[in-house]
């Protein structure tokens, strides 16, 4: 990583300059035309650019208005002769960092050069706390969870989203293999392209291929019209192909051969077509199990899994039910225009106690079947999960999770009363705005009073 980009077309006093630089401790790379940097640089740049003024071709005050263009945070430091100073304190005022007047002590512009440097890399840590930020609020509203399991997995998709590395996602039925693929897909630089889904169970297996790869028309018979495959479809954005490993072998090595070669030939088509996607996978059990028992290429899968990630099932995240069953009771309120009446302490015990064979899938239906449910509220849950395997001691919910369901209730409360106006819900609760929107954050709660969190 290059700390300072040094310009000057006199080879001596780049080489001395260089050389006192780099005898401090810096890393230098110097140039004689300015033009050449111009052509490198970009806006993670993360050093100080060092230029005098008076070049050939391109001079310094011209570099520093062309590096503000790419990027007007990157520092530029000129240094000058005497009859030079009015030039440099007019680029100062267009933006450059600090100009230093020839002969220069090394220890001025040393010192310069450092908190230059220090302020480059404070820009550039904002910058990617900003980006961190974003990317944090995109999950937050798709992957509903304040679980340590939840938390490391959004931290994950986090991480690898903005890559182009091929994801495959494992779960049980119902953890929500899609919504992390759809997360995937969203969080990528390719977010504006299309995103493509196809459930490889549900095809039936003479028509495993034309629905990867398309057909002509009168490829087969009752082919009447052309077809274009998924993986065509999917063309500049992200393939998400579930249950992969119910795919036809056959039907897999003609899978593996187009993602190495990234084009695609059509059923009855003797012309190949280039793709570039990113292909997102899940599966509902162990692939190396699937491996071992010959229903999955090895192959494929190596292909498929450049990054493993894990959706958790609802077992291993019960602190995020009581969570779960309001954001998804608080949606089915809505779309049915219905109430949503919150929970009572002995409902939540059931809920919490409950195995959840279905996962999240289930919880979903079930804080549906509640909201359109005529029972009273306090009925319901058990009316509804009679025959489940609730504990017979499902009162006993822990205290953590009564106070959490509480203050989600009670903060909401205030968002509808107000209609989002946060002073007026910070004065009624009594509490700081940072603590209220730590708790916000927490619940997913939103300002927006018709939300549905």
């Amino acid at each position: 990583m290059v700390d300072v980009i040094l310009i000057d077309d006199e080879k001596t006093v780049r080489d001395s300059a260089r050389q006192w630089l780099e005898l401090s401790g810096l890393k230098v790379r110097d140039y004689s035309d300015a033009r050449e940097v111009v052509q490198t640089i970009t806006k993670d740049f993360p050093g100080v650019v060092l230029s005098d003024v008076k070049m050939p071709g391109m001079d310094g005050v011209a570099l520093q208005r062309t590096l503000a263009l790419i990027d007007p945070g990157i520092p530029v430091v000129l240094f000058t002769g005497h009859g030079d100073i009015a030039m440099a304190v007019q680029a100062i005022r267009d933006g450059a960092y600090d100009f230093v007047e020839k002969p220069f002590e090394p220890e001025r512009i040393l010192e310069t050069i450092n908190r230059a440097l220090e302020k480059r890399h404070l820009v550039l840590e904002n910058r990617e706390l900003r980006r961190d930020m974003q990317r944090s609020k995109g999950l937050e509203s798709q992957l509903v969870g304040t679980s340590r399991v939840m938390r490391a997995l959004k931290r994950e998709i986090a991480h690898i989203a903005p890559t182009m590395a091929n994801v495959l996602v494992i779960g049980e039925t119902g953890t929500g293999k899609e919504v992390v693929a759809r997360a995937i897909h969203a969080m990528s630089e390719r977010n504006d392209g299309p995103y493509m889904a196809l459930n490889c169970a549900a095809i039936p297996v003479n028509m495993a291929e034309s629905e990867l790869f398309g057909h002509c028309s009168g490829a087969f018979t009752g082919a009447q019209a052309s077809r274009m495959g998924k993986l065509e479809a999917a063309n500049g954005g992200t393939l998400f192909l579930d249950e992969v490993n119910s795919m036809p072998l056959d039907v897999q090595g003609k899978l593996l051969r187009a993602l190495e070669c990234k084009e695609v030939t059509p059923l009855g088509s003797n012309r190949s077509r280039s793709v570039e996607f990113r292909l997102v996978s899940a599966m509902n059990e162990d692939p190396r199990q699937a491996v071992r028992e010959g229903r999955l290429r090895e192959d494929l899968f190596f292909r498929l899994n450049t990054v493993e990630l894990v959706a958790p099932p609802l077992r291993e995240r019960q602190d995020d039910i009581p969570l779960l069953f309001s954001f998804f009771m608080d949606r089915a309120a809505e779309n049915y225009d219905k109430p949503a009446e919150p929970l009572a302490p002995e409902s939540l015990g059931q809920l919490m106690s409950h195995q959840w064979p279905g996962n999240v899938r289930e919880l979903k239906n079930l804080a549906e079947r509640y909201v359109l449910s005529s029972l009273p509220p306090a009925q319901r849950i058990n009316k509804l999960l009679s025959g489940s395997s609730v504990d017979k001691r499902a009162s006993a919910v822990r205290l953590k999770d009564q106070v959490n369901l509480f203050e989600r209730n009670l903060i909401k409360d205030s968002l509808i009363r107000h209609k989002g106006n946060m002073k007026d819900v910070i004065a009624e609760l009594m509490i700081p705005r940072r603590t209220l929107n730590e708790k916000m954050a927490k619940f997913n709660l939103k300002r927006e009073y018709t939300s549905d969190s």
